[in-house]
């Protein structure tokens, strides 16, 4: 499990950088920031991702990897056209970010008191 997460998170950092390169040398206006604020959201949570995984909290991880490639993936899509709808779909993306991050503050809490 720990494999496929790694992998999973890697290739989603590859992409967050491949998407802010092209949000800040191939777009303009709101599809550059989309491209800008997807890509820095995405490869935050690759690299939390990581962390997790050698952690061993695989929830977390997943949440991490999931809630980028939904928070991001829409951002990314409406940057290139898709329809503007998209967006209200990315919250959700979002909020399983913040839910890997609130489970991994219980798993860390969890592990420290020995529970």
């Amino acid at each position: 499990m720990v494999r496929a997460i790694t992998v999973l998170a890697a290739l989603s950092g590859a992409l967050a950088v491949a998407a802010g390169a092209f949000g800040a040398h191939g777009a303009s206006g709101q599809a550059a920031e989309w491209l800008k604020t997807g890509g820095q959201y995405q490869l935050i949570h690759a690299v939390a991702a990581l962390v997790a995984a050698r952690m061993e909290a695989r929830g977390p991880a997943w949440l991490f990897v999931g809630g980028a490639a939904l928070f991001a993936g829409t951002l990314y899509l409406m940057a290139l056209g898709l329809p503007r709808w998209l967006g209200a779909v990315t919250p959700l993306g979002g909020a399983a970010l913040i839910g890997g991050w609130l489970w991994l503050a219980w798993e860390a809490g969890k592990r420290e008191t020995g529970r």
